[in-house]
C-alpha cells in the first residue's frame, strides 16, 4: 500500500513529506510525493497554455525532487507530478489509483506556526476524502523517528463512528502507544464564580469518571476480538478549546486522531464542529478518519 503526500512549493512546502515519512516508519508503506499542477478542464488545446503547463510541470518536479533528495534515506519515496482540474481532485485521483491508505497534506500557510489550519485545498479534501487524511502543522520539522503514540479525541459521537476501534487497530498495526483524550469546555461564567468552585469540581470529576467508564467499556468490547494494547485515558478541561487541548500533555511523535462527524456520509470524512475546534488548536499532526 502507499501514502500519498501532497507537496506545494508555494504553500506548505515539505511539511507533509516529513509527516508521511514518520507514518511510513510505522507502516513500511512507500510514499508517493505528489505535486499537483492545475489545468483547465476540458483541455482547450491552446499552444501557449500547453507551453506554460510544461514549464510549471518541470518547475514542480525540480522543486519536489530537491526536497525528496534532502529527506532521510530510510523512506521509499517516488516522485509524481499530476495534472488535474484542482489540487484536491488530483490528490483524490492519485489516492484511488495507488490504493493509498492515507493522504497527507499540510496546514494552510495562513495558520499559526506549529498549528493546524484548514485552507481551501485541505478543507475540500478533508470533507470529500474516502481515506484518512493526515495534516501536518505549519512548518512541521523533519524527524528520523516513527509515530510513537496515537491520541484519540473521544466525543459524544466517537462510538457512532467506531473511532476507538479504528485507533486500536492502528495502534496494533503501527506498534504505537494508545491514548484516549476527551475535552470539555466550560463557560467562563462557571469559572468566574457563578457556581461554587467545589460544586464545579465535583461536576467535572463526575463527568471525567463517567467518560472514563464509557471508554473502558468500549475497550473491553474491542478486546473481545482484538489484542488491544493498554490505553491511557486523559481529560482536558478549560473555559476555551485552546487551553482545553493544551490541558493534556503532548510530546514529539504524537498523532491526534479525529473521527468524522456522525452526520457525514458513510466512508467519507465529514468534520464536525467540535472536531474542527480541536483540530485548530492541536499542537501535533492530526489524522481525520472516515466513518466505517
Amino acid at each position: 500500500m502507499t501514502i500519498v503526500a501532497g507537496f506545494s512549493a508555494s504553500r506548505q512546502g515539505s511539511a507533509p513529506l516529513h509527516l508521511a515519512a514518520e507514518i511510513a516508519r510505522c507502516t513500511f508503506d512507500r510514499i508517493i510525493a505528489a505535486a499537483i499542477v492545475e489545468r483547465p478542464w476540458p483541455p482547450r488545446g491552446d499552444p501557449v497554455e500547453e507551453e506554460y503547463l510544461r514549464y510549471v510541470t518541470a518547475a514542480a518536479r525540480t522543486s519536489l525532487e530537491r526536497v525528496v533528495a534532502e529527506m532521510s534515506g530510510d523512506a521509499d519515496v517516488s516522485v509524481v507530478v499530476h495534472k488535474a482540474a484542482s489540487v484536491p481532485e488530483g490528490l483524490t485521483e492519485l489516492a484511488a489509483h495507488h490504493h493509498a491508505d492515507v493522504v497527507v497534506v499540510g496546514s494552510s500557510s495562513s495558520g499559526l506556526l506549529g498549528r493546524v489550519a484548514l485552507g481551501s485545498v485541505t478543507d475540500r479534501l478533508v470533507h470529500t476524502a474516502a481515506v484518512p487524511v493526515a495534516i501536518a502543522p505549519r512548518s512541521y520539522p523533519p524527524s528520523r523517528e516513527p509515530i510513537r503514540r496515537l491520541t484519540v479525541a473521544y466525543g459524544g459521537h466517537a462510538d457512532a463512528v467506531r473511532l476507538i476501534e479504528t485507533a486500536t487497530e492502528l495502534a496494533v498495526r503501527w506498534s504505537a502507544r494508545l491514548r484516549i483524550a476527551s475535552f470539555s469546555v466550560r463557560p467562563v461564567a462557571v469559572f468566574s464564580g457563578s457556581i461554587e468552585p467545589s460544586a464545579e469540581s465535583l461536576v467535572v470529576e463526575q463527568w471525567s469518571r463517567r467518560t472514563a467508564d464509557e471508554i473502558t467499556k468500549q475497550l473491553n468490547e474491542i478486546r473481545a476480538h482484538i489484542a488491544a494494547p493498554d490505553a491511557e485515558v486523559v481529560v482536558g478541561v478549560s473555559h476555551d478549546w485552546r487551553t482545553a487541548v493544551e490541558d493534556v500533555a503532548w510530546e514529539p511523535g504524537d498523532l491526534l486522531l479525529l473521527g468524522s462527524g456522525a452526520a457525514g456520509p458513510a466512508a467519507h470524512v465529514f468534520l464536525g464542529s467540535a472536531a474542527a475546534k480541536i483540530l485548530r488548536h492541536s499542537p501535533v499532526p492530526v489524522m481525520i478518519v472516515p466513518r466505517r
